[in-house]
């Protein structure tokens, strides 16, 4: 596939790549809150006192997909300093009685694993989101219930992204997964790169070629609700209310016992199960949530992969977010055609603000050419996570993309002008990868050579910048 610059296209200006030192520039979301091309009075528009501030997943099942195909989108909202990478590991067999480090504890290993890419703090085990080789995708958003959350490390609803990726064939089967290990060890521990504490209990979208399932969790306790067709958005709310497919089989009896349900009347997990308190956090979050469902009901029936990054990029709805100490800090889109004879397609960007980023797609293959460039640095027993007390240093996990695109940004600021027409040459190439990849999956032109596709627009991406 072609979907490169070509060397014409690249802006005559070339001083405006290298005025800048990569070193010099803040591992922050800038202050502005879209590109060049948006007019001034949408920064003070957006940036409200109290902006809505939460993660947002998506997905569209036909028949709210335009073609016969399933769409995943997750906006990660994220403290506005950390590096966000995108990896991949490849499929493996583990011998018996194996260990998995996460990012606090162990658990036992299983036999095989399935390929994985994830989209992820960099200081971190686990991830945000994500897609295995399967053809399932994972998503997770912070809540609060009535549950409190329990202090000591746990596994992360990070690790639990990636373990059900890993481990599960299918949504259902990575739903097993995730319930499994909180039954036997819980979920917990701090959920930023710093001493102050900050924890949360995790909801989840899990979604493959058929179905989609929403999973939410109170400590151990945890419901899910199946979704086969039409849209579907989850924030940091608890959306499940009398929908539910599948519980904890001690989920009502711990309600009735803490007297939050009388037993008789119908149970309504929202209503039982969130806080009488919310946190301000998930207060505001509504307004996130009801804007992604109005954003979702106006595309039902038309959702294609551009939608789905148009939703993720929207910025009145507070979606693409920009507020106070968080940011969106990655994005993920991904198609997943109900024909298995087709690739399933995982769009990146592995840079701050879907609005000011492109979306680079990624196809599993035998032989991926590894894409170090969106990969951080690692710092192994040194790494002030690993080292008791956690979090008392810092370290700079920038990965080369990273870096490039945060000194672009900084010129696009004082340079709007060639900063509009750098994003228009940015968003043609994402264009134009949208449309070949489009044409491959309705079989209008040959998928060769799509493992190394998401290192082609890397790589370019990178020298563009330079």
């Amino acid at each position: 596939m072609s979907c490169l610059w070509p060397d014409e296209t690249r802006p005559l200006s070339t001083d405006l790549w290298i005025s800048q030192s990569h070193d010099s520039v803040s591992t922050t979301c800038l202050s502005s809150p879209s590109w060049p091309s948006a007019p001034s009075t949408e920064k003070n528009k957006h940036r409200m006192a109290q902006a809505p501030t939460s993660c947002d997943c998506f997905v569209s099942l036909p028949p709210g997909s335009r073609d016969d195909h399933v769409i995943f989108g997750k906006n990660s909202d994220r403290p506005r300093d950390e590096v966000q990478e995108v990896v991949y590991h490849p499929a493996a067999s583990h011998p018996p009685g194996s260990m998995l480090e996460c990012t606090y504890i162990q658990i036992p290993q299983v036999e095989k694993t399935y390929a994985v890419v994830l989209s992820k703090p960099a200081w971190l085990w686990g991830a945000e989101m994500g897609a295995n080789d399967q053809g399932v995708c994972i998503g997770n958003e912070a809540v609060w219930t009535r549950e409190p959350v329990v202090p000591g490390e746990a596994l992360l609803g990070m690790d639990l992204v990636r373990i059900g990726l890993e481990r599960g064939d299918s949504a259902w089967a990575a739903l097993t997964v995730i319930t499994g290990l909180l039954e036997q060890h819980g979920q917990g521990g701090q959920c930023k790169e710093d001493p102050e504490p900050f924890s949360y209990h995790n909801t989840f979208l899990l979604v493959d070629r058929n179905e989609a399932w929403v999973l939410e969790t109170a400590g151990r306790l945890w419901v899910a609700q199946k979704v086969s067709e039409g849209v579907k958005n989850i924030s940091n709310q608890l959306t499940i209310h009398t929908e539910i497919s599948a519980e904890h089989p001690e989920l009502r009896s711990v309600a009735k016992a803490q007297g939050w349900w009388d037993g008789l009347g119908e149970f309504n997990f929202s209503r039982v199960f969130s806080p009488e308190n919310p946190p301000v956090r998930m207060e505001l979050a509504k307004k996130r949530y009801k804007g992604g469902t109005e954003l979702l009901q106006q595309h039902d029936g038309s959702v294609t992969a551009a939608v789905m990054m148009s939703i993720l990029r929207d910025k009145p709805s507070g979606i693409c977010m920009d507020s106070g100490g968080f940011c969106t800090t990655g994005s993920m889109v991904s198609v997943l055609p109900r024909d298995t004879s087709l690739p399933c397609i995982h769009f990146f960007t592995a840079t701050p603000d879907p609005s000011r980023s492109i979306f680079k797609p990624f196809i599993f293959s035998d032989c991926p050419t590894p894409v170090l460039r969106v990969v951080s640095p690692q710092f192994g027993p040194d790494d002030p996570v690993r080292k008791q007390p956690r979090f008392q240093s810092r370290v700079d996990r920038r990965h080369d993309l990273y870096k490039a695109h945060q000194v672009a940004l900084n010129i696009m600021e004082t340079k709007p002008d060639e900063g509009l027409a750098v994003y228009d040459i940015l968003r043609d190439l994402e264009s134009q990868c949208l449309s070949e990849i489009s044409a491959m999956l309705g079989g209008e032109i040959p998928g060769d050579e799509l493992g190394d596709l998401f290192f082609d627009c890397v790589d370019t991406e990178i020298k563009f910048y330079q």
